[in-house]
């Protein structure tokens, strides 16, 4: 497709997302990482438990090992001595009973443990306050876990309590899916700046979509800025020689006389599917090719960028890495705000959750003035909100759908 050719037709969310899943496929590599290293990743296959646990009965409580139902001289057992977690199984002598930590191996001979609580211990004898029943307060071997028992599954983000999980197996290392190679660039002659006069604006797109794209699970190169050049973009993108699975960039993908993003791709031997989305913010979205790399361009405007990232670049993301991939907005909202608007594209807007609630949802509150160009309504965001693409107008108490941030508000 030529740069000069009429624009194509508006892709709707959906189809976008489709689209840009689509130029991007699984990632068949792993890597063995220790453990300690392994949290946020993806598992290359399924881990099976080498043995079940706990591996052999153990206390489950602080207390006293001993027979259940056996009587003691008048009432009372002695306590013939103390086992502590680590130690070796030791044999419990008949009529007798042994003070025993959590944890430790419950004695050969033992099928019950009394808590401390339930004890009187005097003269080295011991009077329980209740009778003991078989089984009390006892971890029995393989209750917790049996042997050959999913740990965790092929395909499964790696979280802190699968960390804690194979450690407790004596698992150090594991097998996880390669992070997906991103090159992320921004365009522009006004960026780089110190931003304190007219001429000049720092790079807020780049180092966003950085930490975007790591917090993703993605492995990132940061490509810099490049100027509103078409000769310099081409020379840029031919040099990058396919050593990316994604290129993200953003800025110069629409119309404009400097917007050389598009001709500047085909001229590097890329080709572009589609640039143009029913959005708002983030109308000029460009998905494409450069020989093995998927490219991804997004709007310059900060926010538009920000949003565009969520639907499409982090959808990207999740299929590299084998993961499944949910819309953004499926939670259910009433609006807190109204105005008129124009129809024809799906609108994104900073929202923050209000007091109460009506139908058991929460109502949402918009921030900002709907510019493309700001990050400041995202400080005090919970999340952001879809309005429709086909209404004129949004009113209070309106259904929506919104996407709520996992951290909360900034």
């Amino acid at each position: 497709m030529s740069a000069e050719t009429t624009p194509p037709p508006l892709l709707d969310i959906e189809a976008a997302t489709r689209l840009a899943r689509a130029l991007v496929s699984p990632i068949a590599e792993a890597e063995t990482v220790p453990l300690a290293q392994a949290s946020g990743r993806v598992a290359a296959r399924r881990i099976s438990a080498p043995r079940a646990l706990p591996a052999a009965d153990r206390s489950a409580m602080d207390g006293f090992a001993l027979r259940a139902g056996d009587p003691g001289e008048g009432g009372t057992l002695p306590v013939a001595g103390t086992i502590a977690a680590g130690e070796p199984r030791r044999a419990l002598s008949e009529g007798a009973s042994l003070r025993i930590f959590t944890g430790a191996l419950l004695p050969e001979g033992a099928d019950a443990v009394v808590p401390l609580e339930d004890c009187i211990e005097e003269g080295g004898r011991l009077r329980l306050r209740h009778p003991a029943k078989a089984g009390d307060h006892v971890r029995r071997a393989g209750s917790e876990q049996p042997e050959g028992g999913t740990l965790l599954r092929s395909g499964a983000r790696v979280r802190p309590q699968h960390v804690g999980l194979l450690a407790a197996n004596g698992i150090g290392a594991l097998a996880v899916v390669r992070r997906p190679r991103l090159g992320i660039l921004s365009t522009g002659d006004e960026l780089g700046r110190d931003g304190q006069g007219p001429e000049g604006v720092p790079d807020s797109n780049r180092p966003m979509l950085i930490a975007l794209a790591e917090a993703a699970g993605a492995e990132v190169e940061d490509l810099g800025i490049l100027p509103d050049d078409r000769d310099a973009l081409v020379a840029r993108l031919q040099a990058l020689g396919g050593r990316h699975d994604l290129l993200v960039t953003s800025g110069a993908v629409s119309m404009g006389g400097r917007d050389h993003l598009r001709p500047a791709l085909e001229a590097a031997g890329g080709t572009v599917e589609s640039w143009r989305v029913a959005l708002k913010p983030g109308k000029p979205v460009l998905f494409g090719r450069l020989g093995p790399t998927a490219v991804t361009a997004l709007p310059g405007h900060p926010l538009a960028a920000f949003v565009t990232f969520h639907l499409f670049v982090a959808a990207q993301i999740a299929q590299m890495l084998r993961l499944p991939w949910t819309p953004l907005f499926t939670e259910p909202a009433r609006s807190g705000f109204d105005g008129l608007r124009k129809p024809g594209r799906a609108e994104v807007v900073p929202v923050r959750m209000g007091h109460g609630q009506v139908q058991g949802v929460p109502i949402l509150h918009r921030l900002g003035e709907g510019g493309s160009g700001s990050l400041y309504p995202l400080a005090e965001a919970d999340g952001l909100a879809l309005v429709p693409s086909h209404l004129d107008r949004i009113r209070t108490g309106d259904r929506l759908h919104w996407y709520r941030f996992a951290c909360g508000r900034g």
